[in-house]
């Protein structure tokens, strides 16, 4: 956590306040769109940036080891960690993962619900991710990233206060445009750290949860632990204190679940129960574009890999990552990716603001996207204007 373990509300709005500043200004001053997006790459006090170079760390530890490899290579989904200090060169790295799972094991795809398996509980979801490290990356890439990104970020500040400083009054709207690149880089990694410590609380109250589950199955109340999930806290309460419940109602929320699912939520809907619908404007785009939300600036062209789960991911260095949406447990994939598409998503989302810390050009709001682009087509991403092509 940051000095002091808190962040208060306003510093993160300031940075916020910040980034939007930069860009207005440089739109409406040297006609530059997305000015913030270089400005923004490795920022301090980010949290879930920290996670995914913290991973590629985590790979160095792994990769001298054959052994190592071998075991994450042909690892079922339920191997513990335990079975690496059987294994040469599998002492060290156990305790390397079991640090970062220490700071990170709270999180997961959908971290949101607290129903959803933790990294702490199954580690062996990152096994993947840590092989493509593995493959794609060489010793020591971790820093390398961030000093590269940092550099960038002030060779693109210096950049935009030379041609400021040229126009009229260029000393004042340079001066008050460093202080505002000052305030964006240092408050804005932190808009990360509420979540961080939501998710991370969420864990302990999962853990309080589960061990009333198991002495529920104990006591032959329930016939397994995630049943309890299928309740409400103060059904769940009644339970423990009676010792009784009518199984009828898990398996009618069950089966309740498995319809819930099978719905297509709209993209939008206002806190109304509003369903907004909408188009984009594509008089601008070639024909046959997809268009979307322009929110990382830059260009670029690869493969494209659709990918529904992370753990499903299988990802070389420059691949382009087309998804229906990323949260903080996707950022491990984003330091090898050389572009990004999503479905859902918008300029504060966690796509958008990693991508804009990485450097990687991206584009959401791509309706249908991993329907209309298939796995394995090239693309192009047009991070700064908006929009996709499909070679």
């Amino acid at each position: 956590m940051p000095p002091g373990g808190t962040v208060s509300s306003g510093a993160i709005r300031v940075g916020m306040y910040a980034l939007t500043w930069i860009n207005d200004k440089m739109l409406e001053w040297l006609g530059e769109k997305n000015a913030a997006d270089t400005l923004s790459q490795a920022v301090p006090n980010n949290v879930t940036a920290e996670m995914g170079l913290d991973l590629l760390d985590v790979a160095d530890a792994v990769r001298p080891h054959a052994a190592v490899v071998h075991f994450l290579e042909t690892a079922t989904g339920d191997e513990t960690l335990e079975r690496l200090d059987e294994i040469p060169g599998g002492r060290g790295v156990h305790d390397v993962l079991r640090a970062f799972l220490d700071k990170y094991g709270m999180r997961c795809a959908g971290e949101i619900d607290i129903t959803r398996e933790r990294w702490a509980e199954r580690p062996a979801v990152l096994f993947p991710v840590i092989l493509s490290n593995v493959r794609n990356f060489e010793p020591g890439a971790a820093g390398r990233r961030v000093k590269e990104g940092r550099r960038e970020a002030a060779d693109r500040e210096h950049e935009l206060l030379d041609r400021i400083g040229q126009l009229a009054d260029g000393a004042g709207k340079a001066s008050e445009t460093r202080r505002m690149i000052a305030l964006m880089r240092g408050l804005a990694g932190f808009r990360e750290y509420p979540k961080y410590g939501m998710i991370t609380r969420y864990f302990i109250y999962k853990q309080a949860l589960m061990a009333e589950a198991d002495r529920l199955v104990q006591a032959r109340v329930i016939s397994e632990r995630e049943d309890i999930f299928y309740l409400t806290l103060d059904e769940l309460r009644d339970v423990v204190l009676r010792r009784e419940l009518d199984g009828r109602i898990i398996e009618e929320r069950k089966a309740a679940h498995a319809l819930y699912e099978r719905l297509t939520p709209p993209r939008v809907l206002t806190s109304d129960g509003e369903v907004i619908a909408g188009q984009y404007k594509r008089e601008h785009l070639p024909g046959g574009a997809l268009p979307g939300l322009a929110v990382s600036s830059g260009f670029v062209e690869g493969r494209a890999r659709v990918v529904l789960r992370m753990e499903d991911a299988d990802l070389a260095e420059g691949d382009i990552l087309v998804t229906p949406y990323t949260d903080p447990s996707w950022t491990p994939l984003f330091v090898s990716i050389g572009g990004l598409i999503t479905e859902v998503g918008g300029l504060m989302t966690h796509g958008a603001v990693i991508a804009r810390e990485y450097g990687i050009p991206a584009v959401v709001g791509v309706q249908d996207a991993t329907r209309l682009i298939a796995d394995g087509q090239r693309v192009r991403v047009h991070g700064t204007e908006g929009y996709v092509e499909v070679l």
